[in-house]
């Protein structure tokens, strides 16, 4: 009787150190750099010692030397220095302390944000601004949003012509500014007018057209390089506009390198009067009258219709709050309709009037 039972205490004896080296030998840091762990970490510096962490932990101090050493084995580092009563760190343990205090401090970060979220506050918003629109205006906007601290974060993305609309189409973006491309007919989507956007006909004073006879003919504009910005879109042919078949074609990437086009003298064509006017008053630009007229622009805005029951985020409706003020949508047009002389001024348009109301 007394070998059976010493044969069943070694057998559990046994059975007990496998369960432990299987432990052990599955033991990762992932597993071990949880909050709890480096809290502990965290208290063993502020208190100086491991006994005096274990009583301000409540632990028995057996328990809390387990963990540390727990850690040390599976980074397979030395996290302390053992040789004096004092808990000094090592250079690695001083290292995984300020370490330990960013994660815990970015555990922290992401509850309290997650908590907010949950309010209505969308993780991310993505604005697609067209080229077209005064950007400016769009970044005192910006301001004007993360002053109030969201927990929202704002990406803008750079698009042209039928682009903008693209972007909102394909789920790209939550709003979409400047749109060129009737969206007022697009299942799913939701739209406004921003303006009309007044373009004039611009050239250098030394470019040839600038001498040329009034109105400008299409076979003569036909000669001369036309500068072009490019569509955006990913697929299919996109829009072009003022353009003749056979002409010359400089494309640019945006309507501020079109305006720095003009200027140099490599190319002509339409330019957004309040991006050209400060240009056209210091000499630096000639407006032409052409065959085909002066060209003006519908512009809108829009975002996708709200999925559900919940509606709109809390960031998508304070933009459409902005967007739904007069003032602000002059303004990201590079005009302000209570003054002419605005568009002098355009390359300073603030936001001076526009209303911030978060939707509750």
């Amino acid at each position: 009787a007394i070998a059976v039972a010493i044969a069943a205490a070694i057998s559990i004896y046994i059975s007990i150190s496998i369960s432990i080296s299987i432990s052990f030998a599955m033991t990762t840091p992932r597993d071990l750099l949880n909050p709890e762990t480096l809290m502990m970490l965290q208290t063993i510096a502020d208190k100086g010692s491991f006994a005096a962490a274990a009583r301000a932990l409540n632990v028995v101090p057996s328990t809390l030397t387990y963990r540390i050493r727990q850690l040390e084995d599976a980074l397979d580092v030395l996290l302390y220095d053992r040789s004096s009563r004092q808990a000094k760190p090592t250079e690695a343990g001083v290292e995984l302390l300020k370490q330990s205090r960013r994660l815990l401090n970015e555990v922290d970060t992401v509850a309290n944000r997650i908590k907010r979220i949950a309010t209505g506050w969308e993780a991310q918003l993505t604005i697609a601004v067209d080229t077209t629109v005064h950007f400016p205006t769009v970044m005192e906007i910006c301001s004007r949003f993360l002053a109030m601290n969201p927990p929202t974060r704002i990406r803008l993305r750079d698009e042209g012509l039928s682009g903008t609309l693209a972007a909102l189409q394909q789920g790209q973006a939550d709003l979409a500014i400047g749109v060129v491309a009737d969206s007022s007919t697009v299942v799913g989507l939701q739209s406004k007018p921003l303006g009309i956007l007044e373009f004039v006909y611009a050239v250098a004073p030394n470019h040839p057209l600038a001498r040329a006879p009034e109105p400008l003919q299409d076979e003569s504009i036909q000669q001369h390089r036309g500068v072009a910005v490019s569509d955006s879109v990913q697929q299919g042919a996109g829009l072009t506009f003022g353009l003749f078949a056979g002409q010359d074609v400089f494309t640019v990437s945006s309507m501020q390198a079109k305006l720095d086009a003009h200027l140099r003298g490599l190319g002509a064509g339409t330019l957004p009067l309040p991006l050209a006017q400060p240009y056209i008053d210091n000499g630096l630009l000639v407006v032409k009258r052409t065959q085909q007229g002066q060209r003006h622009a519908p512009l809108r805005y829009a975002w996708r219709q709200a999925a559900g029951e919940w509606g709109h985020g809390r960031a998508l409706a304070w933009w459409l709050a902005q967007l739904d003020n007069p003032l602000t949508r002059s303004a990201l047009l590079g005009v302000r309709p209570e003054t002419k002389s605005a568009l002098k001024s355009a390359g300073k348009v603030g936001l001076k009037g526009v209303q911030s109301r978060t939707p509750k």
